[in-house]
C-alpha cells in the first residue's frame, strides 16, 4: 500500500484551499457610484458661491489641497467630503451668526477636479472631468490605446475607495467620476 499518495493529495486540497482564499474586488459598480448624485467636494473643486445681495461675499472660490475654502469674512470652511447642499448650509449658518441678517446662499460647481489616467495610452496625465465621462472616452482623451495595451480590461480607482477594480470593458462602460485613476495595464501576448 502506497502511502504517500494521500498525503500528496492532502497537500494538493490545501494549496486548493488556500488559492481560493485569494480575496478579489467587487466588481466595480456601472450605475449607482458613477452618478454626480450625491457628489462629495474636494480638493481641486472650484466652485462658484452666490450670496444674495452682497456683491462682494460672491464669485468663484476653489478648495485648497486640504479641502477647505477661504471665505471672505468668516476663513476657512472644512468642504472636503461635504456636499453641496451641506456647505450651502454651513456658509448660511456661519454668515447668519453675526455677518449678514438673513443670508441666501447658493454654491454650484464651476469645474470639478480632474481624474487622472495612466498605463499604456498615447498621454497618460490629468484631464479635465466634464460630466457624462465614460471609460472609453476617457482613454480616447489620453489619445487612445498603446499597442501593448489591455484593450479587454482596464482598473480604476474611486477617489474614496482603497480598491483598485478591474471593468472588463468591452461588457460594459462605467461612468469616471472626478478624482478618478484609471489604470490600462499591458497585454500578455
Amino acid at each position: 500500500m502506497n502511502r504517500r499518495l494521500p498525503t500528496h493529495l492532502a497537500a494538493l486540497a490545501a494549496l486548493i484551499a488556500v488559492s481560493g482564499c485569494e480575496t478579489t474586488a467587487p466588481p466595480l459598480a456601472v450605475d449607482a457610484s458613477s452618478s454626480l448624485q450625491g457628489y462629495r467636494l474636494g480638493a481641486g473643486d472650484r466652485l462658484r458661491i452666490t450670496v444674495y445681495n452682497e456683491p462682494a461675499l460672491t464669485g468663484e472660490f476653489a478648495l485648497t489641497d486640504s479641502g477647505s475654502l477661504a471665505f471672505p469674512l468668516i476663513g476657512d470652511v472644512p468642504a472636503d467630503g461635504k456636499s453641496i447642499v451641506e456647505l450651502r448650509d454651513m456658509l448660511t449658518t456661519k454668515l447668519g451668526s453675526g455677518y449678514v441678517a438673513n443670508p441666501k446662499v447658493s454654491v454650484e460647481v464651476v469645474n470639478y477636479r480632474p481624474y487622472y489616467i495612466l498605463g499604456e495610452v498615447g498621454r497618460a496625465g490629468s484631464y479635465p472631468f466634464v460630466a457624462g465621462l465614460t471609460v472609453s472616452r476617457a482613454i480616447a482623451m489620453a489619445g487612445g490605446y498603446s499597442t501593448r495595451a489591455n484593450t479587454n480590461t482596464v482598473f480604476i480607482k474611486r477617489e474614496n475607495d482603497p480598491v483598485e477594480r478591474s471593468i472588463a470593458i468591452k461588457k460594459t462602460d462605467v461612468k469616471i467620476l472626478p478624482g478618478d485613476l484609471i489604470r490600462v495595464g499591458e497585454r500578455y501576448f
